[in-house]
C-alpha cells in the first residue's frame, strides 16, 4: 500500500511554481513558426494568431499594470462588482438557507419554485437585468448575485438539515433555547458547508461581472476584452483573462484564511488519524 506523506509547504510551491513555469515554456515553444504540422494550420503564424504568445500576454500586462498603468480603472469597476455580488449573494444565501431548513412549512411551500429558479439558465437574465439596472454595476452585480445565491443557499440548507438528531436532542435537554441552538448547533454544523460554497462563489461572482461587461459597459477588464475581441488581438484577450484568473485566486485565499481562522476547532486531515 502507499504510504503517501504530504510535502512540506516550500517543496509544495516550488513544484507548482515548476509545473506553472513549464505550462508557460510548452505555450510558447508551440507557438513558435514551424513547431506545429501543417496539417492542422493554414501557416507557421496561425498558431500564435489562434493561442497567443506569452511573451507578448506578458508585456501586455507589464503595460497594464506598469507602463501606461490605464487598467486600475477599469479593474477597480471589475473587482467592485465582483465583491458586491459576491457578498450579496453570499449573505443573502446565508440567510435564506437558514430560514428555510428551520422552517419545514414554508420550506415545503416554497421548494418547487426554489427548484425552478436554481434550474434556469441564470446567464440568460443578463440582458433583463441590462434594462432593468441600466448598464452601469447595478445589472453586473445582479447578475453575479444570481449566481452566487444560490450554490450558497443550497449548501447552508443541507448543512443545516443534516445536524445529528442525537446533538439536537442533548441540546434541548440541557435546555438551550432555539437561539442558542442556531448559535451553537446549526451554524457550526453549516459552517463547513458555508465555505466549501464559497470558494465555489468567488469564480462565478467573476463570471456575473464579466458576462455583465460583456453585454453592455464602458468599463471594466471584460470590456477591455470583448474590445480585443472585436479586433482579433488574442494577446489582450488571453492578459485580461490571466489577469482575472490572478484576481480570482487571490480572493478565493483571503475566503480561505478566513476559513481557517474561523475553522480551527476542526481537526485537520492528519490529526484526526492520529487520534
Amino acid at each position: 500500500m502507499w504510504n503517501l506523506i504530504k510535502p512540506r509547504p516550500a517543496t509544495l510551491r516550488l513544484w507548482q511554481l515548476a509545473i506553472l513555469v513549464l505550462l508557460f515554456v510548452f505555450w510558447h515553444v508551440m507557438t513558435r513558426p514551424g513547431l506545429i504540422p501543417p496539417i492542422m494550420f493554414d501557416n507557421d503564424r496561425q498558431a500564435a494568431f489562434f493561442f497567443g504568445e506569452p511573451l507578448k500576454i506578458f508585456a501586455r500586462i507589464w503595460a497594464w499594470f506598469v507602463r501606461d498603468a490605464d487598467i486600475y480603472q477599469h479593474l477597480s469597476v471589475t473587482l467592485a462588482e465582483t465583491a458586491m455580488a459576491f457578498a450579496i449573494g453570499a449573505a443573502c444565501g446565508l440567510a435564506g438557507g437558514l430560514w428555510l431548513a428551520l422552517s419545514p412549512m414554508a420550506s415545503a411551500i416554497l421548494e418547487p419554485y426554489i427548484t425552478a429558479l436554481n434550474a434556469m439558465p441564470r446567464i440568460i437574465l443578463a440582458p433583463i437585468f441590462a434594462v432593468w439596472f441600466g448598464l452601469g454595476m447595478g445589472s453586473k452585480v445582479a447578475l453575479g448575485v444570481t449566481l452566487v445565491f444560490f450554490i450558497v443557499f443550497f449548501n447552508v440548507y443541507q448543512g443545516v438539515r443534516e445536524v445529528s438528531p442525537v446533538i439536537l436532542a442533548n441540546a434541548r435537554m440541557l435546555g438551550a433555547s432555539q437561539k442558542q441552538l442556531l448559535r451553537h448547533v446549526y451554524l457550526p454544523s453549516a459552517t463547513s458547508w458555508v465555505f466549501s460554497s464559497l470558494h465555489t462563489s468567488v469564480g462565478l461572482a467573476f463570471v456575473g461581472s464579466v458576462v455583465g461587461e460583456y453585454l453592455g459597459s464602458s468599463q471594466g477588464v471584460g470590456y477591455l476584452i470583448l474590445q480585443a475581441e472585436g479586433s482579433f488581438d488574442i494577446n489582450t484577450v488571453m492578459a485580461g483573462i490571466l489577469v482575472l484568473t490572478v484576481f480570482a485566486l487571490a480572493l478565493d485565499a483571503i475566503v480561505g484564511r478566513i476559513e481557517r481562522r474561523l475553522m480551527t476547532w476542526q481537526p485537520k486531515a492528519g490529526e484526526s488519524e492520529k487520534l
